[in-house]
């Protein structure tokens, strides 16, 4: 393929990439969405491996057959509860290949200058011939390029690991909090940066090394210091530098697509983090900094008062009962693997004329969009889900409210007490309907380990047990 296909392919493509991305923004529109971005990817690829000066074509297609079969096994084998780690692991993966072919593309720098200096350059090809060709300024720009790749990759490496234990519960999701954290993180950027320099003045692969070391530090205490109610932030953070990095890995290989597609997914999951951080209330700075700012002044209002257990009995004479019921979903519904329970007991309830509804929030789950993704499966109707701001407002007038397996979207004291870890998080204000329902395992904390007071309320009882056994039981009380 010339040239001149290779980048009316690449153009395509990285039209393409942009359409799924834009389509995305809208529920009808996703599926077709995706298909954008297969086919881009498609194109991508084969425009890449077809294109002039490929070398090592044949290890190409053994590698992308390996990762092909690999990707298709964990697809099929993922469970959606581990939808947020999945990506996570994913965002790891794009950080180790920038940190890889930074130092593979340092190894055939100094294969270019050795063959200059020799007179054998005529007979080097792919990058090393390109390299070859580049003035001492080119040369420079390109090993800032390769130090950014290498920094943000090793980044983001360790970063999406450590996110990827907190999700999958392995790590706890509590805030490290060591003394001085700021100040060791920024002197371990400043040494970063003076290697850099150190690089750029002629030192050898021995910085890099050092810089990808010292970086993974950083990713891992970025990470160990943002505590769990601020995860989905972090999974959008860090899909953000997945992006940078392979961005930079563009600039490096003189790849415009890599370029494209890597700015593209870098912007768009810093304004996803940005905005995930004004709905929370949270300083953008302080979650991408490792919890700048995020310390509680006081300590934390006690909680008064006893849970009130219910039974599937009571709870479906409340259904019964009731006109209006709204069902707040969490990251319990999808352990227990209950969307297609709710999802009939939705169609049961309006088949008797009452109004069902689903609230929302913007960081239910462990990852964006979570929850639409559940509920979508299940084949619940878009009209029926409700985001916080469109419903907040409806409480005081509903009569009944299912929580299922959600904790700190629904706990007041993010406006009730100053000195809780989420204070100012916005969160649906469900206490305010005249009775909630409460389906929840045991009496733990939620993933962030703060206790929550509307456990406590009048108007609230508990309702202990698997989320699916729950519903199974309240669907066939009402057969």
């Amino acid at each position: 393929m010339s040239i001149g296909l290779v980048s009316a392919a690449y153009v395509v493509a990285a039209i393409l990439f942009i359409l799924a991305l834009g389509g995305l923004s809208n529920q009808e529109k996703a599926k077709r969405a995706i298909w954008y971005g297969i086919i881009g990817m498609t194109l991508a690829i084969v425009a890449t491996v077809a294109g002039p000066g490929v070398a090592n074509l044949p290890l190409i297609v053994v590698m992308i057959a390996i990762g092909g079969v690999a990707g298709w096994f964990v697809a099929k084998k993922v469970q959606m509860t581990q939808m947020p780690e999945l990506v996570a692991g994913f965002h790891s993966l794009v950080g180790l290949a920038a940190v890889f072919i930074g130092v593979g593309a340092h190894l055939e720098m100094e294969r270019a200058l050795a063959a200059v200096a020799d007179g054998t350059a005529g007979q080097l090809a792919g990058f090393a011939a390109t390299i070859a060709k580049k003035t001492s300024v080119e040369l420079g720009i390109l090993k800032v390029e390769l130090f950014l790749g290498i920094l943000i990759g090793a980044i983001t490496f360790t970063g999406s690991i450590i996110a990827y234990g907190k999700l999958a519960g392995k790590l706890s999701s509590n805030a490290l909090t060591l003394p001085g954290r700021h100040a060791i993180n920024l002197a371990a950027f400043v040494v970063c940066f003076i290697l850099g320099f150190l690089y750029l003045q002629g030192a050898g692969l021995w910085t890099m090394i050092l810089v990808a070391i010292i970086a993974g530090l950083i990713g891992c205490h970025l990470i160990l210091a943002i505590g769990g109610a601020d995860m989905p932030v972090v999974v959008s953070m860090l899909n953000s530098y997945s992006g940078w990095a392979a961005a930079a890995i563009g600039f490096t290989l003189g790849n415009d697509l890599l370029i494209v597609v890597g700015a593209l997914v870098g912007a768009s999951g810093a304004i996803l983090s940005y905005i995930m951080c004004k709905g929370m209330n949270r300083s953008f700075a302080s979650v991408i900094l490792g919890g700048w700012g995020g310390d509680a002044s006081g300590p934390q209002q006690e909680v008064e008062g006893e849970m009130v257990p219910t039974n599937v009995e009571t709870v479906v004479q409340q259904l019964d009962d009731a006109d209006s019921v709204v069902f707040v979903p969490g990251y319990g519904l999808a352990v227990a693997q209950a969307q297609g329970a709710i999802s009939e007991l939705t169609k049961r309830l309006r088949d008797k004329g009452k109004t069902v509804r689903y609230a929302i929030h913007p960081v239910a789950g462990r990852l964006p969009g979570h929850m639409n993704v559940l509920l979508a499966e299940a084949k619940v109707p878009y009209d029926y889900v409700l985001e916080m701001d469109e419903i907040n407002d409806d409480f005081p007038d509903t009569d009944f409210v299912m929580i299922v397996g959600a904790n700190d979207i629904v706990n007041p004291s993010a406006q009730d007490d100053p000195n809780s870890p989420i204070a100012g998080m916005p969160v649906l204000e469900v206490w305010k309907a005249k009775n909630v329902v409460i389906s929840k395992r045991g009496q733990g904390k939620g993933y962030s380990g703060v206790e929550n007071p509307l456990f406590f309320k009048d108007n609230s009882r508990m309702l202990y047990g698997d989320a699916k056994d729950s519903l199974d039981a309240i669907l066939k009380q009402m057969d």
